[in-house]
């Protein structure tokens, strides 16, 4: 690709949108790990956590870059991407981490965690530079301090506007369309045929969206059985903090929807009202 180029140019901006996408989590990341330490030195944390988790996502990247080469590989990547693109749209994508008190310590965890979180974000990004390196660094250089300064920001944007997640989906399928066409024993059939090469990833895109999109309205529905029992699914209960040995008592709100109160809950309610 030459620089500047509308190729070159499509590519960094598909590599910066997978950046801010992918790792606006790993911002919160750095927060956390951070929090505990003295504040005259949490800025040095940020900083010096944020450049080693710059430089490992840039020798990771590269790492998978050459693997990508490997015949096979860069199918077997387009797969683990398209599966990356569907998890962004379903997953929650809650963190543990621990904060530390001391400096060393905490810029230890922001590495290790950026490392592991960013196993996603090294593969989508290497699939988007084609083995350019500068890409890779230019793109990091672009959007690691929007994600680390702008964190908060960003992350009230995404969740104000979840059209957000479905473009980096989008862009991450678009990604993994692209891999999938330029292994090698699948492009002869691609070479020739531009209508059905971006027939194939535009397929992909509206098909990894459409289950995603799915997956959300399901996991988000309460079913009711012939007997009047309710069941809730797995990430609601989880999310409501819900006990299995907890009792609840069921009423409709002002606002005409099922509520369920916990029964000591309405006992302490009912206790400090007659206290009053």
């Amino acid at each position: 690709m030459e620089w500047f180029s509308v190729e070159m140019l499509t590519a960094l901006l598909v590599i910066i949108g997978i950046d801010l996408v992918l790792a606006g989590d790993n911002a919160i990341v750095i927060g956390m790990a951070a929090r505990n330490v003295p504040k005259e030195s949490q800025k040095k944390v940020v900083f010096l956590g944020t450049a080693g988790a710059i430089i490992i996502r840039i020798i990771g990247t590269l790492i998978v870059s050459w693997l990508l080469a490997i015949p096979g590989l860069l199918f077997i990547g387009g797969l683990m991407l398209l599966w990356i693109s569907y998890k962004l749209l379903t997953d929650k994508g809650g963190h543990e981490i621990e904060a530390k008190s001391s400096v060393a310590a905490a810029i230890k965890t922001i590495v290790i965690a950026d490392a592991v979180m960013g196993l996603d974000n090294i593969i989508a990004v290497a699939g988007a530079a084609h083995g350019n390196f500068w890409l890779v660094v230019i793109g990091l250089l672009i959007s690691v301090p929007i994600i680390v300064w702008g964190s908060t920001l960003f992350i009230t944007l995404i969740e104000r506007f979840p059209v957000i997640i479905y473009i980096g989906a989008a862009i991450l399928t678009f990604t993994a369309a692209k891999m999938i066409v330029g292994e090698s024993f699948i492009k002869p059939y691609f070479d020739n045929n531009p209508v059905a090469k971006y027939s194939f990833v535009a397929l992909l895109i509206v098909a990894v969206l459409a289950i995603g999109k799915i997956k959300q309205l399901n996991g988000n529905t309460v079913k009711m059985n012939g007997n009047g029992d309710l069941s809730l699914p797995a990430d609601l209960v989880h999310e409501a903090n819900i006990n299995l040995e907890d009792t609840y008592v069921a009423k409709i709100g002002d606002d005409g929807k099922l509520q369920l109160t916990k029964s000591d809950k309405l006992s302490d309610d009912a206790r400090s009202h007659s206290a009053g």
